[in-house]
């Protein structure tokens, strides 16, 4: 078994890796409209509903659509949810919902100890992320930006993964590191695992609930587990 190179910068994506769902207000907006639903629930169908259409979309030959409305309706699937008008609701106040950042802004409850691990044995530590151009601004708001050396936001550079240009910011801030000792770390097979293989980098998928245990690429459990291959 050929040993990989000792790694020397970690880059992470954002959203569902560094930044998670706001449940709660998700939630809470639910039980407004009656529907008698737990945020253990809700988690978990909006997990099912990321992973189904994560999974379409790697095995779909071309990807021009981005499948927001598949995505919400496996969401109210999941959740149980029937009614049309009600799918419609729901995909209205989500895309309003804290504009421009969205419902994906809370620290995961790892994020801040695993970067500054990261930052105090010697990485180089950024993100690189599909985002509005408000990706900065999520991080900053989550307490996560103090921990990085560069963010990178597909809206700002003007390509976003799986296209392995965006890729290129990351490595000219690395300077010297060559592509093969920096481990990107993101939740999406498609954008994340895919983006990063043809780009060279190191990839490896968070997937604490072995979701894609058919996938043949690295996945780890948590952001902590990629300090392991230091």
């Amino acid at each position: 078994m050929t040993r990989r190179p000792p790694i020397r910068a970690v880059v992470f994506d954002a959203g569902h890796t560094l930044l998670e769902m706001d449940y709660g207000e998700l939630t809470a907006y639910l039980r407004s409209r009656g529907h008698d639903l737990g945020e253990a629930t809700v988690r978990d169908a909006e997990r099912r509903a990321r992973v189904r259409l994560d999974v379409e979309r790697a095995a779909q030959p071309t990807r021009e659509r981005t499948g927001e409305g598949r995505y919400v309706r496996y969401l109210v699937e999941y959740l149980g949810i029937t009614d049309d008008a009600e799918r419609g609701a729901i995909a209205e106040w989500r895309r309003g919902f804290n504009a421009p950042i969205g419902l994906c802004h809370r620290a995961d409850g790892e994020a801040a100890t695993a970067l500054q691990r990261a930052r105090d044995i010697g990485l180089v530590v950024g993100v690189i992320s599909n985002s509005n151009g408000s990706v900065r601004r999520a991080l900053e708001g989550a307490g996560l930006a103090v921990h990085l050396q560069f963010v990178i936001d597909s809206s700002v550079v003007g390509v976003a993964k799986p296209d392995p240009r965006i890729f290129d910011g990351a490595l000219a801030a690395l300077g010297d590191i060559d592509p093969g000792r920096v481990a990107y770390v993101g939740d999406s097979a498609i954008n994340d695992i895919g983006g990063a293989t043809a780009a060279g980098l190191v990839p490896l998928q968070l997937d604490p609930f072995d979701d894609y245990a058919e996938f043949e690429h690295e996945r780890i459990r948590s952001v902590h587990d990629v300090l392991d291959l230091v």
